[in-house]
Formats: structure tokens, C-alpha cells, sequence
């Protein structure tokens, strides 16, 4: 018997169908449990491969100090992989975050440095990695600017959906943060068919969801493609708490509000579909667990 090593459970993660909140003829709505991975969430798979791949090539060696942005989930992974391959991790990050999502950090061992969402939030926090770096306190990753990113989501998310749908998807939603999920999944997905729909979700007017950006333009992620997006759509944020806390209620997916955001998107394309009488499949990334906000009073 081979006992498996934890790195080999990330992803492989399940794809259910929604019964309750949508009960439509022609169209059915898929949401992708990524909160089943080790560390809670979709970006377990981005931050192993960028600590993997980063050793691959000998940019890094275990012992060494990796510095990086982060709103929360993408810290937490990274926090996990570090401890599991023997670097030290400091992240930075805005005050506006939850208490949640800094005990987990915490808990994996990273140190954690605070920066003040009224001075500049994640674009603050991102200045500042780049200045550590230079300063030679630490490696930066870049989720942000580095391909190991989306190549996670063309290596192992994409190909899911694709076996796990049986090649019948006809749109893939996903919030957008870094964007890395929706870059890679987009190349995967329109190599086996070009039709396929690839829509992005971000935030509406001045709604704070974690995990969605609308970056100011010297912020995009560099990874960022905008061809590889066929429509972008907005959703508020309390239509986002609301979707999020009904999929909780009326399906038992217990998600984040960017999950609850994505989901509203996918609903509202469904019913466009159906209206049409259009067959379709639709697969939203359910980004992570509701249990690290809880401390926020969303639900």
C-alpha cells in the first residue's frame, strides 16, 4: 500500500447539481466544490503549483522566506503549502479582512503583516511585497503576474469540468480576483470547444466582496487576458450575502460571499437560457467554505 502525501489531494473536487434553487427544463447549474480542498478553497491549487514549479526551476529552495499580497484565500493555501514543503511565509494583507482567515494563516505558521484598507487596501499590499523584495526580505510569487497561476486551473480544474460534464458544458462562470481560475480554465475549456461561454464576475459599483477586484488599470493582474472572457457581469453585494446564504439554506453548499456572487451570476444566465428553451450546462466555481466568514455577520 502507497499512502498518499497531502499535496495529492488537492483538487479532484466534486461538481453538484443545484435541485432547489434552479429547477429548470433545458438548463442545468453546476457548482464546483472547491472548498473541499485541503486548505478550504479553489486557490490551494495556484499556490501549490507556484511553490512546485518555483522549485522546479530553482528559483527557491526550502528555508527560504516567500513574501506575498493577499485578500485572504490565496494566503491561507500558501501558508499551508509553505508549512507542508519547509519555506517561511509573510503575508501582507488588508485590515478589512476576517479574523478567520488570520487564524488560519496563523495557524500554519506565516507571520502577517497589516495594511490599512483606507490607504490603499490590496494595491498597498502589493507595493509593498515588491519593496520587501527588493530589500531582499523575501521571494515574491506574484499570483498576480506569474503563469504558474493559471497554469494550475489548465493542468487540473479545467480538465475536470471537461471529463466531470462528460464534454457537455456550455459555460464556465467564475468571480475574478487574480484572475488565474478563469485564465486557466478559459484555455483549457476552448482547446475542446470554442463555444463554450466563458464569463467573469465582478464587483457592482462600490461593493466590497471578497475575492472580486475591479482593479484600478495599473493593478490588473498581469496574467489577465481580456479575449479569453467572452462577457464580464456585475453583482452587488448583497445580491452576492443573499445567494450565498441561500445556497446554505436551500441546497447545503455553507460558501463565501464571491461564491454566493458567482452562483448569482450563474442563475441569472441560466434563466436567459431557459427563456430561450436553450439546453445549456452551467459549471460556477464555488470558491471556498462559509466558515471564515462567520466572524463578519454575513450569515
Amino acid at each position: 500500500m502507497r499512502f498518499k502525501y497531502l499535496e495529492e489531494f488537492v483538487g479532484n473536487t466534486p461538481l453538484v447539481k443545484l435541485k432547489r434553487l434552479w429547477q429548470g427544463e433545458y438548463v442545468t447549474v453546476l457548482g464546483k466544490l472547491e472548498g473541499n480542498n485541503p486548505a478550504g478553497s479553489v486557490k490551494d491549487r495556484p499556490a501549490l503549483n507556484m511553490i512546485a514549479k518555483a522549485e522546479a526551476r530553482g528559483d527557491i529552495k526550502p528555508g527560504d522566506t516567500l513574501i506575498e499580497a493577499t485578500s485572504g484565500n490565496t494566503g491561507i493555501a500558501l501558508a499551508m503549502a509553505a508549512a507542508m514543503k519547509g519555506y517561511k511565509m509573510t503575508l501582507i494583507m488588508p485590515d478589512n479582512m476576517s479574523e478567520e482567515r488570520r487564524a488560519s494563516m496563523r495557524a500554519f505558521g506565516a507571520q502577517i503583516i497589516s495594511v490599512s484598507q483606507a490607504d490603499g487596501g490590496m494595491e498597498l499590499a502589493r507595493d509593498m511585497a515588491t519593496e520587501m523584495q527588493s530589500q531582499g526580505k523575501g521571494i515574491v510569487l506574484d499570483q498576480f503576474a506569474n503563469p504558474d497561476n493559471w497554469s494550475a486551473h489548465y493542468e487540473t480544474t479545467g480538465p475536470e469540468i471537461w471529463r466531470d460534464t462528460e464534454g457537455t458544458v456550455t459555460h464556465f462562470i467564475s468571480s475574478m480576483g487574480t484572475t488565474g481560475t478563469i485564465m486557466g480554465v478559459s484555455r483549457y475549456l476552448k482547446e475542446q470547444n470554442a463555444d463554450i461561454q466563458i464569463i467573469g464576475v465582478q464587483p457592482e459599483g462600490e461593493s466590497q466582496i471578497p475575492g472580486i477586484r475591479r482593479w484600478p488599470t495599473a493593478y490588473v493582474p498581469k496574467i489577465f487576458e481580456a479575449q479569453r472572457v467572452d462577457r464580464t457581469l456585475d453583482v452587488s453585494q448583497q445580491v452576492a450575502e443573499q445567494t450565498m446564504r441561500a445556497l446554505a439554506t436551500n441546497e447545503g453548499i455553507f460558501a463565501g460571499v464571491s461564491s454566493g456572487g458567482a452562483m448569482a451570476i450563474a442563475l441569472s444566465v441560466a434563466a436567459e437560457q431557459e427563456a430561450l428553451k436553450k439546453p445549456a450546462v452551467i459549471v460556477s466555481i464555488v470558491c471556498d467554505r462559509g466558515d471564515r466568514y462567520l466572524s463578519t455577520g454575513v450569515y
